[in-house]
């Protein structure tokens, strides 16, 4: 299929439109060209921070491709003899579906690291991103910025989060990382970082059945933490295929899963003690004279228990 020239839909250059917003990894004065290359001289970069892309968005992006073209250029660095793609894989695999020999590319002259974080902040500004992908890349941008590994920066926000509670007492390093902290949080505009560890660290320690699912859009994440909630592998995994096939309401699953919970010991025992108490109303044991001294015993120790609870 030969090549398809792009329409121009503004009269901004396409390199203007690539442009991504509300990100300040680089100056405005760098750089950049603009050309057409040939497909087969782009290569996808050794890690990228999406793996899943919904079928149904991705049809509609290749029947766009296909009827118009690449409306905006691709994001690529020269590696060697090649370009390595930084940003814009959907447009990509969706220039390889239609065909396309040739694609519209912006060319930036970007260092390894430079490159990782303008493609994790490039997907991390879409709204189309999964809870556990949007997770997994504010951890990645996070360590790159607090020059650590990916698997250090979890107990760090944690320990945040206690010092910001004051569980525990400040230091001069942690207060530094705070403020790096921040800043990443504040250029994603998404949330602040106290609300990534109360909403989306815990995501990580879901099973692999509710990551999934969550992974391919078909849960909501507070519907997965709720379902989660359930020790039993069956009733799980029955829980969360109702909760994709019906669908279920979040209020829904929580009332399921407060009835499969299996009852805590103080819960057993005030049950039995109300059923006690009616069953003694009912007889009217109190009237018995050959069990009113036991009766009075009971009584006795009861009260003297509820004395000692106060």
């Amino acid at each position: 299929m030969s090549t398809r020239s792009p329409r121009r839909t503004s009269q901004k250059p396409p390199a203007d439109r690539s442009k991504l917003k509300n990100v300040a990894l680089f100056k405005e004065d760098e750089q950049a060209g603009s050309s057409t290359v040939p497909i087969d001289k782009i290569v996808l970069p050794p890690t990228q921070p999406r793996s899943y892309f919904d079928p149904g968005a991705m049809q509609s992006l290749v029947e766009s491709v296909n009827r118009d073209g690449i409306l905006q250029p691709l994001l690529v660095r020269r590696v060697k003899d090649q370009y390595e793609l930084v940003a814009g894989e959907r447009r990509y695999k969706a220039a390889q579906e239609v065909g396309l020999t040739e694609v519209p590319v912006t060319i930036r002259e970007l260092s390894d690291s430079q490159a990782v974080q303008y493609a994790l902040v490039e997907n991390l500004q879409r709204e189309d991103l999964n809870p556990i992908e949007e997770t997994s890349g504010i951890l990645q941008l996070l360590a790159m910025n607090l020059e650590c590994i990916v698997d250090e920066v979890p107990a760090l926000l944690y320990r945040l989060n206690n010092e910001a509670k004051g569980i525990i007492n400040r230091n001069v390093s942690v207060n530094s990382n705070l403020e790096t902290v921040e800043k990443v949080f504040a250029s994603l505009g998404r949330m602040n970082w106290q609300s990534f560890v109360r909403t989306r660290l815990p995501l990580l320690k879901l099973p692999d059945d509710i990551q999934s699912a969550l992974r391919t859009g078909r849960l909501e994440y507070t519907k997965a933490k709720e379902i989660a909630k359930l020790e039993s592998v069956e009733d799980r995994a029955e829980l969360l295929e109702a909760a994709i096939e019906i669908p279920l309401s979040l209020s829904q699953i929580k009332e399921i899963v407060k009835k499969k919970q299996p009852k805590t010991e103080t819960s057993t025992l005030q049950s039995r003690l109300e059923t006690t108490y009616l069953k003694a109303k009912k007889s009217k044991v109190w009237e018995n004279k050959e069990k009113q001294e036991k009766l009075e015993s009971l009584l006795a120790e009861l009260e003297a228990l509820m004395t000692d609870s106060k």
